[in-house]
């Protein structure tokens, strides 16, 4: 706070009329600090800003919890002034604070944790010289997980997506000369030969599987396309690694997969259940990675915020007491290559998503952060939930429960009995005559899912259409 006023002072002078400073230590109430009055607590904001007139609010503490930024910018925001603040201290390595590090506050900053602690050395040790290939490389996490990856310098990175735009956005990218040499190759994991060809010529010994549909919307009413593409690319991409002598394979999955209530869950637990039925029977370690919102993804609920905010509004909430857990992007890829480090075999990776946040009031944030005020300048509309959706997600079954690691922000769900014979048969039939085997309508597509998560219920309103709610507790 000292540093930032001295540059306040340095920079603007005369400009700027510095009121005073707000700190919770007790023993600097009632002080003077360059000549400026400590005027209360952050408690006492509203307070402060109406009797003396405050026009912004500069929030200067970098080595906070995030939760109590949050909160600070939350009492601040309400305030109507505008709100800025500095950068965290891991954005502050050089020490030194200018007017330029002063920013508009984002969503990360009050959604965003903590940054992480990383092994860098054990991620290191199992990428370097190494041979890795992502699946989904162009998506959101995908493409995340291809810039970390070249940081630990493989000595092949191999970029496989079937969508020929993403997979040129992060050519282009990536395409500086480094010591890795980069392979992208538009390709679809469900194509078996694709697959194999890629295992057969460049053997990689690293295998992150990204690709995914995700939208849950979007495979409630296309749910045999969401059994080929998260069950059965799973099982390809998987088999393959098996095959041809992979060291390991992390399945990047969701906590929509937990108690699965949409297609797109149930679909990415039957992923997770192959995963580990093939740990039991291979050299390869096989893993999954779950973890929940991130900030920012394709289609995910923030840039749909912006896009209406900017449209005028309303912005569309699907119920007042919907909440869901959220990470960046960045964060969420430094965990998965850290389990990918912890993995030894069969293990379902939980990661830590910090306090969950309630999806009516980000809209709420996200609109203020946006210079507007909710219901005066932008309204709120309550549509109800949609087909497959949950008012809170979880991490984990009741049955599975949780070990800790050695990294505090990740964890392993405890080992469950899986229906090994089931899981066999589903294997040999994939193997062997694979599409055939795939449902290709709605109606056999939820029955291949209750195949495997008996107790997953589709209430409809006629045969054709899954339109109401999804409830299953699942076969776990």
């Amino acid at each position: 706070g000292v540093l930032t006023a001295r540059e306040l002072k340095g920079h603007y002078g005369s400009q700027v009329r510095l009121v005073g400073f707000v700190d919770d230590d007790p023993i600097k109430q009632n002080q003077r600090i360059l000549g400026f009055p400590v005027l209360g607590t952050t408690d006492d904001i509203p307070t402060i800003v109406r009797e003396s007139k405050v026009d912004e609010i500069i929030i200067s503490m970098p080595s906070v919890p995030r939760k109590v930024i949050r909160k600070i910018v939350v009492m601040a925001q309400q305030t109507g002034k505008i709100v800025k603040i500095l950068p965290g201290v891991y954005d502050l390595i050089d020490g030194n604070v200018t007017v330029q590090k002063i920013r508009e506050v984002e969503l990360e900053d009050l959604l965003g944790r903590d940054p992480v602690e990383s092994d860098l050395g054990a991620a290191s040790a199992y990428m370097k010289g190494q041979v890795v290939l992502v699946t989904g490389a162009g998506g959101s996490i995908g493409s995340e997980l291809c810039r970390q990856i070249l940081e630990f310098e493989p000595s092949i990175l191999i970029l496989v997506d079937n969508c020929e735009n993403n997979m040129y956005d992060i050519e282009m990218e990536l395409g500086k000369p480094t010591s890795t040499k980069l392979v992208p190759l538009v390709k679809d994991a469900k194509d078996r030969s694709s697959v194999e060809g890629i295992f057969d010529k460049y053997r990689p010994q690293v295998v992150f599987h990204a690709a995914a549909y995700k939208h849950v919307p979007l495979m409630e009413e296309n749910p045999e396309e969401a059994i080929k593409n998260n069950v059965y690319g799973t099982h390809q991409v998987a088999w393959a690694s098996h095959k041809y002598g992979a060291k390991k394979f992390v399945l990047v999955s969701t906590d929509k997969a937990v108690n699965p209530t949409s297609v797109m869950g149930a679909t990415k637990r039957i992923a997770e259940m192959i995963v580990q039925y093939l740990d039991t029977l291979s050299e390869t370690d096989f893993v999954a990675v779950r973890f929940g919102n991130v900030l920012g993804s394709k289609g995910s609920v923030i840039p749909l915020f912006r896009k209406q905010i900017l449209a005028g509004g309303p912005v569309t909430v699907t119920d007042m007491k919907m909440i869901r857990y959220f990470m960046t992007i960045p964060e969420a890829v430094q965990l998965i290559l850290q389990a990918g480090a912890l993995a030894k075999g069969g293990e379902i990776f939980v990661l830590d998503m910090g306090e969950p946040v309630k999806i009516y009031d980000l809209a709420v944030t996200l609109i203020r952060l946006s210079g507007f005020q909710p219901y005066t300048d932008i309204d709120i509309k309550i549509t109800g939930m949609r087909p497959g959706e949950k008012l809170y997600e979880e991490l984990l079954t009741a049955e599975e429960g949780i070990n800790s690691t050695s990294h505090k922000r990740i964890f392993v769900a405890k080992p469950i009995n899986l229906d090994l014979d089931l899981l066999d048969e589903t294997v040999a039939k994939f193997n062997h005559d694979s599409f055939s085997f795939l449902p290709q309508d709605k109606k056999s597509a939820i029955g291949f899912i209750q195949g495997y998560l008996e107790d997953f219920v589709v209430v409809t309103n006629d045969q054709d259409s899954f339109s109401e709610v999804a409830v299953a507790v699942g076969r776990q």
